[in-house]
């Protein structure tokens, strides 16, 4: 076979890959505003909404360490395909009770179900990716989910909340997702039988551990913006129909600036990328309570929403490069860790001290976050040095 010819099989499946994930982020980010608003007509509290948050991040850190076993002994397609079956069968369940109180017990089995999709979507498209071109390609791969984060929470700007429409829209997109990856995944790798060096989940911290540290720090900041943007910018009385548009904006910035985030990761190294995301968001979050009831708004959280998810872009990019194999499956479940137990820090404690202090609380804590990861990187660096 010619490099030719086995370069289009790996694009194409890298572009079906791309395509799954999308579908599967729309889904999800349609979730998040979706239950803040409902949440919020019921009359629940902010620090109320940002506990059912963290429910899927909760479900996140359980199953990470699972998901390697998982992969080893039913294989990535399997595992893939059945839970994107097992995420729209839960947004059928969640549309049917319309129960806040069950809606806690079922968002933490869909963290636990979507996470293998995070883990081997990644896994694949690092892997796919050439090496050269793994900052552009993880650039691209997490532009397209941020358009599908985009999608989700636009789509409830036009169709509304009220029934079963946006459940619908939730459910094709978890039932799609499903199906292209049925139909692209056979001839990918599941890394079943490679061996690697991390020692599990936990024994990856100690390989990495600024790494981990970048995903709890963009995953707090990324949930915490999600779930509570829309209650801040009710605080500032902002209309419903603008709150839902201000995710839009978040997500947007997902979409135009990951490609070139990763192409300054090929020149610069994901590292310094990754500490730069971080200062800009930080500076992002504490102009927002300045700007938000101004035009120059959305571009902010266009900047905000890009940074703050180019901190995890970056990440990856520093994964893919320094890992492979079963290595590589098992840092990426440690970074759905993280990401859940983000999840599980951020959107509560945004919450909390917003009902402390009034809608400053987000800002404070995003900008916190984001510095604290500054720090800690720097300080692990000048450690590894001496």
């Amino acid at each position: 076979m010619t490099a030719a010819q086995e370069t289009q099989p790996r694009w194409s499946a890298l572009m079906g890959v791309t395509a799954a994930l999308a579908m599967f982020g729309m889904a999800q980010g349609l979730s998040y505003p979706l239950f803040t608003l409902l949440m919020q007509r019921q009359g629940l509290s902010p620090a109320l909404i940002g506990t059912s948050a963290a429910m899927m991040p909760l479900g996140l850190i359980l199953s990470a360490s699972f998901v390697p076993w998982a992969v080893r002994t039913f294989g990535g397609r399997n595992v893939a395909v059945t839970c994107a079956l097992v995420g729209a069968f839960c947004f059928f369940l969640i549309g049917s009770m319309q129960n806040w109180i069950g809606w806690f017990v079922i968002r933490f089995l869909l963290g636990f179900v979507i996470n293998p999709l995070y883990v081997l979507g990644e896994v694949w498209a690092l892997a796919l990716a050439p090496p050269g071109k793994r900052g552009r390609v993880m650039g691209v791969f997490n532009a397209v989910m941020g358009a599908g984060y985009a999608v989700g929470p636009l789509s409830l700007t036009m169709i509304g909340v009220e029934g079963w429409p946006p459940f619908l829209i939730a459910i094709g997109g978890f039932l799609a997702c499903g199906a292209i990856l049925h139909l692209v995944s056979s001839g990918l790798a599941g890394f079943e039988g490679e061996s690697g060096q991390a020692g599990g989940v936990f024994g990856f911290a100690m390989i990495a551990p600024a790494l981990l540290a970048a995903v709890l720090s963009s995953s707090a900041v990324q949930q915490s913006t999600y779930s509570l943007t829309p209650v801040f910018g009710a605080a500032y009385g902002l209309p419903e129909a603008v709150l839902a548009s201000l995710i839009t904006a978040l997500s947007l910035g997902n979409i135009v600036l990951q490609i070139p985030l990763g192409l300054a990761a090929e020149r610069l190294g994901g590292r310094t990328m990754m500490l730069a995301c971080a200062l800009a968001t930080a500076c992002c979050a504490l102009l927002l309570p300045t700007l938000v009831l101004t035009p120059a708004v959305w571009p902010l959280l266009v900047v905000m929403g890009g940074v703050g998810y180019g901190v995890y872009t970056m990440a990856l990019v520093e994964l893919g490069n320094r890992f492979h194999g079963t290595t590589l499956v098992t840092g990426n479940a440690a970074f759905a860790l993280m990401w859940g137990l983000g999840g599980i820090v951020g959107p509560p404690t945004s919450g909390a001290l917003m009902q402390a202090i009034g809608p400053l609380g987000l800002p404070v804590v995003i900008a916190g976050l984001s510095s604290l990861l500054v720090t800690f990187a720097l300080l692990r660096s000048l450690s590894r040095r001496s």
